[in-house]
């Protein structure tokens, strides 16, 4: 790519929760001529996400929380229905992550995920790249409610839900969050609980 981009120039133009850049760059195309764009890129970090399931009772672990961004588009988009997930701190691994993120926001304790995609959801707006993670759970591995950290101002309802209702809600779009429509397909797919 770098023969493709030269004078890349960023300019913050919000800093608050995260940081929206406007990247100015010359950027060379297919015919050979150079053109200079203007671009906005939303820099929020990169986060984990998982599906927590259960062979045996045939069941996920999925969560509800009001999302202020799907409200603004769309207000009854505001409760949004997903996978357990989080924003890595700096330096850490996406797996300790999620493992820290499944014991605050639903309560159960798991030892390992397995990591089945990476992603980028929305790349021409945003940098964030998810790391999306399976495991399995059991009723022994609950170890609190969940509900998230309240020094977060996280308020989450803990769903356990039968993987058909699940993949109902997907088709009949109440549950519409990307991460979550991938992970319930991939363990459509391969047949995870089957």
């Amino acid at each position: 790519m770098e023969d493709k981009l030269r004078n890349i120039k960023k300019n913050i133009l919000a800093n608050e929760w995260a940081t929206l850049y406007r990247v100015d760059y010359d950027y060379k195309f297919e015919n050979g001529d150079w053109r200079t764009l203007s671009r906005e890129s939303y820099d929020r970090g990169n986060g984990t996400c998982i599906l927590l399931y259960n062979k045996a009772k045939k069941t996920v672990i999925l969560t509800k929380q009001f999302r202020m961004p799907a409200y603004v588009n769309t207000p009854a988009d505001g409760m949004s229905i997903e996978v357990c997930a989080g924003a890595l701190d700096k330096n850490e691994e996406p797996e300790v992550c999620i493992i820290r993120e499944v014991e605050e926001e639903v309560g159960y304790k798991i030892n390992s995920a397995k990591k089945v995609l990476e992603c980028y959801t929305s790349p021409g707006a945003v940098t964030e790249k998810m790391f999306l993670f399976i495991a399995e759970y059991d009723d022994s591995m609950k170890i609190n409610d969940g509900g998230g950290l309240e020094i977060e101002n996280e308020e989450i309802e803990v769903l356990e839900l039968p993987f058909a209702k699940a993949i109902e809600m997907m088709q009949n779009f109440e549950i519409i969050d990307a991460k979550t429509i991938m992970l319930l397909q991939y363990a459509q797919i391969n047949r995870l609980l089957s």
